[in-house]
């Protein structure tokens, strides 16, 4: 059953197929979704939104093939996520998707030059060309002068600016934002939801957000709850909590 699917004419960029998930665990089996079914258009920002639990960072985990699904299938940019082995999962993370994660997991031991460098690093990109790239990313958010600061330097808005740049140097087509501004006070969440949608026009990306914060999520193109295993529009009364 398709739960629900974008009323646009462009082609899609996720596909996703008849998705189930379930864990086992000590005191039986968790079903997180069964069957469910969802298309993401080229050029959408999508917020998902729901209860603590209901799935929302593990249906991210699988679009990104961090994570592989109980049965279904996930399509992006025309790769079939879910057929992908361990090499394959790894170089679709590397260069088909950006992934912000609420915490910034940015590595202290380097400069924010540096952090942004790594992934372009990983796919064997000379040390020069991948820092010169990632200086440009520096400037796109905002932070070109402090390219030398370490992320203990930072602050919290910077870290997570820090953190967007990362994820977008290897120009990916899709980027994942995981509660991206759920560690910020309202006005720096604020400056960097407009930094997200700012780079998300700019850059042609297709986003998918999951947030708690409903006002944020009623500026992206297209909101959708996921409650007991379904993705539906949002109503005016739902809430997230």
């Amino acid at each position: 059953m398709i739960d629900t699917a974008a009323n646009e004419d462009r082609p899609s960029l996720v596909q996703v197929r008849s998705l189930s998930k379930s864990y086992r665990t000590a005191h039986g089996a968790v079903e997180l979704f069964r069957d469910l079914s969802l298309e993401v258009p080229a050029g959408e920002l999508l917020a998902i939104v729901g209860e603590s639990g209901a799935g929302k960072s593990t249906l991210l985990h699988l679009l990104a093939a961090l994570d592989a699904p109980t049965a279904g299938h996930v399509t992006v940019d025309g790769i079939d996520v879910t057929a992908l082995k361990s090499a394959g999962q790894a170089a679709f993370r590397n260069r088909t998707v950006g992934y912000v994660w609420q915490f910034h997991y940015l590595l202290p031991e380097f400069t924010a030059l540096e952090n942004i460098a790594m992934p372009l690093l990983a796919q064997g990109m000379a040390r020069a060309e991948a820092l010169r790239r990632a200086a440009r990313w520096l400037d796109e958010v905002s932070l070109a002068g402090r390219a030398r600061h370490r992320s203990g330097e930072l602050s919290g808005g910077e870290q997570q600016r820090v953190s967007l740049a990362r994820a977008l140097v290897t120009e990916p087509r899709l980027l994942l934002a995981d509660e991206p501004t759920g560690d910020l006070d309202s006005r720096t969440a604020e400056t960097i939801f407009a930094l997200l949608q700012r780079l998300h026009a700019a850059h042609g990306l297709t986003s998918v957000m999951v947030t708690h914060h409903l006002g944020l999520a009623g500026r992206c193109g297209r909101t959708l709850v996921l409650r007991e295993g379904r993705l539906l529009p949002l109503a005016g009364g739902d809430s997230p909590q």
